[in-house]
């Protein structure tokens, strides 16, 4: 990594950590009980979920593409693995390998659809994938919340804890590590970060960008499936009709307002974990004050075009000193 560049990533963690701690100190203000351990624990367990969607969708992010199916994805597991116990399986073993197979294999068909069939963009492809699951979802478990019961291998990566801390938040932690260590310090992690920022370099240097995307999708695929079980285990259910939640939005902001890019090229997984916490401590706030539903998403709506305003503003800005360099 060059100078430049970290100096860059530094800037931006520097910003997202600021915004962040001015977020805590407004709401710690705004509401006594917001610093409260049980609090911070509950922030701490509802954080998992879009931790691990956003993971993918900043391996796409990086290869200037989007997987918008993410949240759905993630539901659709829970349902297929509620299909089952429907129908009388009650092996944890069987439902997790299933869930997160069916994850993956989706996150694959949205790679092969960008790659092999030449769509025009993975907007249209896992827009259209998202519709697909969401209705898959609800006809499988015949639009019927589904109850895992009992069934505690399934319900452990979301539920359990080690002295009060989430095992799930743990999880996050030592995934954010690896992938890192993967997108900073691997042929691999430098092939999708080339194949984002500059595809004809990647063209150049033999890198075959077919299989890298496909990867990336995937790999999305599968964290969609990880998230789906952690939102079992801290549910107890699944329920098809929460596809249509704004989960995949959470994600991009997440991974904008972290330093991602939609022309590709950038992010880390340590912007990602920032913005993360930004979108759920918000959301977290939300609720300690009461805000309606309205209010809610209207903040939200706001939070996401500053996000996309900030990446158009950060992408002129530097183009604006390239060009000053070159002089």
């Amino acid at each position: 990594m060059t100078k430049s560049k970290k100096s860059s990533n530094l800037m931006t963690y520097a910003g997202t950590f600021g915004a962040l701690l001015v977020l805590c100190i407004l709401l710690t203000i705004a509401s006594p009980n917001f610093l409260t351990p049980s609090n911070l624990m509950s922030v701490l367990k509802q954080t998992p979920f879009n931790a691990l969607v956003s993971t993918g969708m900043l391996l796409c992010l990086i290869t200037a593409g989007i997987d918008l199916s993410v949240g759905a994805n993630a539901v659709f597991c829970g349902c297929l693995a509620g299909m089952l116990v429907q129908n009388g399986v009650k092996s944890s073993v069987v439902l997790l390998i299933v869930a997160i197979a069916a994850g993956t294999l989706i996150g694959w068909i949205n790679g092969m659809m960008l790659t092999r069939l030449h769509l025009p963009h993975p907007f249209v492809s896992t827009l259209g994938m998202k519709n697909v699951l969401w209705g898959a979802g609800l006809i499988i478990t015949g639009s019927k919340m589904v109850s895992f019961s009992g069934l505690d291998g399934v319900l452990w990566l979301g539920s359990a804890t080690i002295g009060g801390f989430p095992v799930s938040f743990i999880v996050v932690i030592i995934i954010y590590i690896i992938m890192h260590i993967l997108l900073t310090r691997t042929a691999l992690g430098r092939s999708i970060y080339c194949c984002g920022g500059n595809p004809e370099a990647a063209r150049l240097s033999g890198i075959n960008s077919a299989n890298v995307l496909t990867f990336c999708y995937a790999l999305s695929g599968f964290m969609a499936a990880l998230a789906g079980i952690v939102s079992i285990g801290r549910a107890g259910i699944c329920n098809g009709a929460n596809a249509n939640q704004p989960y995949d939005t959470d994600a991009i902001a997440a991974c904008i307002i972290g330093g991602a890019s939609f022309m590709g090229g950038k992010g880390t997984m340590i912007g990602t974990m920032l913005g993360v916490l930004i979108i759920q401590i918000l959301r977290n706030g939300f609720s300690l004050l009461s805000f309606s539903t309205a209010v809610q998403n209207l903040t939200l709506g706001l939070v996401i075009i500053g996000a996309v305003l900030l990446d158009v503003t950060r992408e002129r800005m530097e183009a604006k000193a390239r060009r000053l360099a070159a002089k």
